[in-house]
């Protein structure tokens, strides 16, 4: 490890990651505090965090019960005392470029109060994608004080910036998980399930054109803007499979006004066979 530590408090919300943590931890190589969150791990994910404690890594385990997706996040942060905060998933790390620049990052005017990292996932068949193919870009890094998680989205929260965020010149996040089709989907069903109940929460209503556009324009912006057009076959099952989330999610927000408007009640009930 490097003896030069920044004034970064990383933090880290996880269960049963014992395959994944590891270069997670390691790319945070940079940070005076790293802030790791368990809910409650029953594999190996203590003994390797303790290994990484024993070997000096300013590591501090927190155990809380689950609290829902974005207030686990949010539990996590308020725990981190350095000047800048900044945020990573279990099965993801920094790579190399990012790692370069963040001390430069840490001296942007007070102005700038968080920096957004694009994201790149490993993809089955291919690897990471390319530099030039960059799904999107989260606030991850943030002053402290200066944002917070929105605790109206379930899923997929992201860090609100309490002023003017702007995007790092290179470097990227990395995205482990290559999980094979059949587990990717029940995941997408997983995640549409808790959108689509976010949605309704808001008292939306299903909309028939949401349901035939929004999947598709899910899939070319993913496929061509994002510029997976370029990674394949992996890159076209990629943009397929973040188009069926979105099918789900309309799908869902239907069915669930269909049954409260028309619950489900075998018509030929009493008939005469």
């Amino acid at each position: 490890m490097t003896s030069e530590k920044l004034p970064i408090s990383a933090f880290i919300i996880c269960q049963d990651e014992e395959d994944y943590l590891a270069n997670c931890i390691r790319s945070l190589v940079q940070c005076k505090e790293i802030i790791i969150v368990d809910s409650g791990s029953t594999d190996k994910t203590f003994e390797l965090i303790r290994e990484f404690q024993a070997q000096g890594w300013p590591i501090r385990l927190l155990h809380q019960k689950w609290l829902g997706y974005t207030a686990q996040l949010q539990f996590a942060m308020d725990q981190c005392v350095e000047p800048w905060l900044l945020n990573i998933h279990s099965d993801e790390r920094f790579d190399e470029d990012f790692r370069s620049i963040l001390p430069e990052l840490l001296k942007a005017p007070e102005s700038v109060v968080a920096w957004r990292i694009p994201w790149r996932p490993y993809l089955v068949g291919l690897g990471y994608t390319p530099k030039y193919v960059c799904q999107k870009s989260f606030p991850r890094l943030v002053r402290r004080g200066k944002g917070a998680y929105d605790m109206t989205q379930p899923v997929h929260a992201g860090i609100v910036p309490a002023g003017k965020a702007k995007e790092t010149p290179r470097g990227s996040i990395l995205h482990f998980r290559p999980l094979p089709i059949e587990e990717q989907m029940l995941r997408e069903n997983k995640y549409s399930t808790l959108k689509a109940q976010q949605v309704l929460d808001t008292g939306q209503k299903p909309r028939l054109m949401r349901l035939i556009f929004n999947p598709v324009g899910y899939f070319f912006r993913n496929y061509f803007y994002h510029r997976l057009i370029f990674c394949g076959f992996p890159g076209f099952i990629h943009a397929a499979t973040s188009s069926v989330y979105s099918f789900l999610t309309e799908a869902k927000i239907y069915q669930r006004h269909a049954q409260a408007r028309r619950p489900s009640v075998d018509d030929l009930d009493g008939e005469k066979w």
